[in-house]
């Protein structure tokens, strides 16, 4: 089947199966920051946009997509320079894998949200693991980024 849609701005069409999820199709057409974790929705490494709100590919259909305007990382490439370089700063970005989904939450946090508090920030992450950084680097790197206090 075909599967129309919008990636990072560019009217695409792909060729999938029924049984495709949208990360399968991603991948195998080149946007490879869009990351295969856990394949059950749990891990947020395969986080993209929909439609500006974030999704988690894996799970998705890519039929379920026809249609929609995706966003990976590299749609967002300023802002994730923005938010790589203060996760360098404060040390969280040990092996970067989790990276591209932890960036693409981040950015629609940013839009969802004037001024979070750090227990909205966490609960609208809760579903970004890493296995590397561990999380205060990480959420000192995320304040700065979002412009909120300590």
């Amino acid at each position: 089947m075909k599967v129309e849609m919008t990636v990072n701005g560019e009217k695409k069409v792909f060729e999938a199966d029924p049984s495709d999820t949208l990360l399968d199709v991603l991948r195998r057409n080149g946007y490879l920051s869009v990351k295969k974790g856990c394949d059950t929705g749990t891990c947020g490494v395969c986080t993209v946009l929909m439609d500006g709100v974030p999704v988690l590919s894996c799970i998705v259909l890519a039929g379920k997509a026809h249609g929609h305007e995706i966003t990976t990382v590299e749609g967002i490439e300023n802002e994730m320079r923005e938010f790589a370089e203060k996760l360098a700063q404060e040390g969280a970005d040990q092996c970067g894998y989790c990276s591209p989904g932890l960036v693409v939450m981040v950015y629609a946090l940013k839009k969802m949200y004037s001024n979070p508090t750090e227990e909205e920030i966490k609960k609208f992450l809760i579903g970004n693991l890493c296995r590397c950084s561990g999380y205060q680097g990480q959420m000192r790197a995320i304040k700065r980024f979002l412009g909120v206090g300590e």
